[in-house]
């Protein structure tokens, strides 16, 4: 058997809202106007850590992107919104992540995001230019190496390729000119967000094994 199971689609639609069974955590919407449904989906515990993250990211980039915000205040508002997520992403990760053997991929992505707000913080309040001017690089490298890491022990095609558009966007940010912050904002929140709205390759099938665990 192979790592990765090339057979398996990398991204596939989720089932209707009431297609996995009543467990607790799991997000349900169900739109329906007569016999039409016009939306019908789920949102698990790890698709909210996914939700809640994609909005930390765009929020974070696209306000350094066009808010006229000091360095040091952004640090402080932004550090401590990392926090709040890192801590929502611990509580909405579901135990069976751990009894899998799979603690250390959720410990490396708490180990990347402190190590960057560390950074990006000593960076701001030392005046570290090389840090203020490679603030985009930095987390993009980071939360890649968060995919890869994830990627490797879900045994998932998407989420390593997530990782490799994430570092392949290094060498494209300079094409972006001053709207870096902004084309950051976007591959990091966009990415996460397209995750919880789809369900990925894991363990050789595409959303059954995470279906299982709930």
């Amino acid at each position: 058997m192979t790592f990765f199971n090339p057979n398996t689609p990398l991204l596939c639609r989720k089932e209707s809202a009431y297609a996995l069974p009543d467990v607790p955590g799991v997000w349900r919407f169900h739109l329906q106007i007569g016999n039409i449904t016009l939306l019908s989906t789920f949102y698990t515990r790890l698709d909210q850590a996914c939700i809640v993250w994609g909005v930390i990211s765009a929020i974070i980039f696209i306000a350094a992107q066009f808010l006229p915000i000091s360095w040091t205040t952004q640090a402080i508002w932004w550090s401590s919104l990392s926090l709040i997520g890192t801590v929502g992403m611990v509580i909405l990760t579901p135990s069976w992540i751990r009894e899998e053997g799979l603690g250390w991929v959720l410990d490396s992505w708490i180990f990347l995001m402190l190590l960057g707000l560390v950074i990006t913080d000593l960076g701001i309040f030392l005046g570290w230019s090389e840090v203020l001017m490679n603030l985009c690089p930095l987390w993009l490298g980071l939360i890649a190496l968060g995919y890869f890491c994830t990627g490797v022990g879900m045994r998932s095609r998407t989420l390593t390729l997530t990782g490799l558009v994430h570092l392949l966007s290094i060498w494209i940010l300079p094409y972006c000119g001053a709207w870096q912050f902004l084309a950051t904002g976007i591959i990091t929140g966009g990415s996460v967000l397209l995750l919880a709205e789809f369900q990925w390759d894991s363990f050789g099938t595409c959303g059954n094994k995470i279906e299982e665990n709930l």
